[in-house]
C-alpha cells in the first residue's frame, strides 16, 4: 500500500518578508531623524541670519520723519516711543511704538512705518481741543471735535486761547469708559459743532433749558466789561436760526433805542422772544458830562 504525497506547506519566502519589513523600518526611522536634523539646522540657519540682520549696525535707524505734530514736541515723541539711532529698524516693533505713542494726552492716533532706506517715517494725529469742560469738584476737562474728553485742563501749560467753557454736563462711565453723553451733551456739541464759537465766553447746559451762552460783541457797538455780556438761551435745537433772530434783535435795538442795551434773551421758543435790556452807562455817563 503506496503512502500519500502530502505537500509541502514550508515557505521560506517568509523569512525574506520579515527580512524586508525590518529594512523598510529602518528606513523610515533614518528618513525621520535626517528630516529632523535637517529642520534643525534650517532654524538655526534662519536664527543666525535673523540675528545678524538685527544686529548689524548697516541696519541702525538712519533717519526718523515725524509729521503732524503741532503741540507735541518731537523730543517728547522719540522719549516716549524710546527710539535711538543705535537701534536696527527691522528689530523694533511697530504695535509697540504706536500704543506708547497714543498714551501721550495730546495724541489721538499714530501710524509708525519703515521703509528699507532705514528711514523711520511717524504721521501723528493730535487731538483737536473744542472746549473746556468744568465739572464740579474735578479738574476742568478738554473735549476735541467729536466729544471724547482727552485731557485735563492746565491753563499752565496749555497754550490754548478762545475756547468756550461749559458747565452742566456730567461724566458717565460707558464700557469702563468716562464720557459725556445723553440729550444735554448731544444738544451741545451740535451747537460747538455748527456755530461759530470765537465770540462765545461761556456755555451753560440745563437738562430742562438747555443751552444758555454768554457772549461778547454780538451786535457792533463795542462794549467793555459786563455791558458786553449778553446772556441768550437757546434750547436744545435750531441754534443758527435762533442766533440769527438774536442778532437781529440786538440791531433793531442798538438802532432805535440807542440808551439801552440787551442785557438777556430767551429764545428757547423762537417764535416767542423774551428780552431784558438796561440803561447804556456808557452814553448815560456821556451825556451827564455834557450837561
Amino acid at each position: 500500500m503506496s503512502k500519500k504525497i502530502q505537500p509541502n506547506r514550508y515557505k521560506p519566502e517568509a523569512k525574506d518578508g520579515k527580512h524586508t519589513n525590518s529594512q523598510s523600518n529602518i528606513a523610515a526611522c533614518l528618513k525621520y531623524v535626517m528630516t529632523l536634523l535637517f529642520i534643525s539646522a534650517l532654524s538655526f540657519v534662519l536664527i543666525f541670519i535673523y540675528d545678524f540682520i538685527t544686529q548689524s549696525p548697516s541696519l541702525n535707524i538712519k533717519t526718523i520723519e515725524i509729521s503732524g505734530t503741532n503741540r507735541v514736541l518731537k523730543e517728547d515723541i522719540l522719549k516716549l516711543a524710546d527710539l535711538t539711532f543705535e537701534k536696527n529698524i527691522l528689530e523694533i516693533n511697530l504695535f509697540s511704538i504706536e500704543k506708547r505713542l497714543i498714551s501721550h494726552p495730546w495724541i489721538q492716533s499714530a501710524r509708525v512705518k519703515r521703509n528699507l532706506d532705514s528711514v523711520l517715517s511717524i504721521s501723528i494725529t493730535e487731538h483737536e481741543p473744542l472746549a473746556i469742560v468744568k465739572i464740579e469738584n474735578l479738574a476742568d476737562i478738554l473735549i476735541n471735535t467729536q466729544g471724547h474728553p482727552f485731557k485735563e485742563y492746565s491753563s499752565l501749560n496749555d497754550n490754548i486761547k478762545n475756547l468756550p467753557v461749559v458747565t452742566g454736563l456730567d461724566l458717565a462711565s460707558v464700557n469702563n469708559q468716562y464720557l459725556f453723553n445723553g440729550t444735554l451733551f448731544n444738544s451741545t456739541m451740535d451747537f460747538l459743532q455748527s456755530v461759530d464759537c470765537i465770540n462765545i465766553k461761556q456755555i451753560n447746559g440745563n437738562k430742562n433749558t438747555g443751552v444758555t451762552i454768554e457772549a461778547r460783541d454780538i451786535y457792533n457797538r463795542q462794549l467793555t466789561g459786563e455791558q458786553g455780556i449778553i446772556q441768550i438761551k437757546l434750547g436744545f435745537d435750531d441754534f443758527k436760526a435762533k442766533l440769527t433772530k438774536a442778532k437781529n434783535i440786538s440791531e433793531y435795538i442798538d438802532k432805535n433805542f440807542p440808551e439801552k442795551i440787551i442785557c438777556s434773551m430767551d429764545l428757547f421758543n423762537i417764535k416767542k422772544v423774551f428780552i431784558k435790556t438796561k440803561l447804556n452807562n456808557a452814553l448815560h455817563n456821556d451825556s451827564e458830562k455834557g450837561a
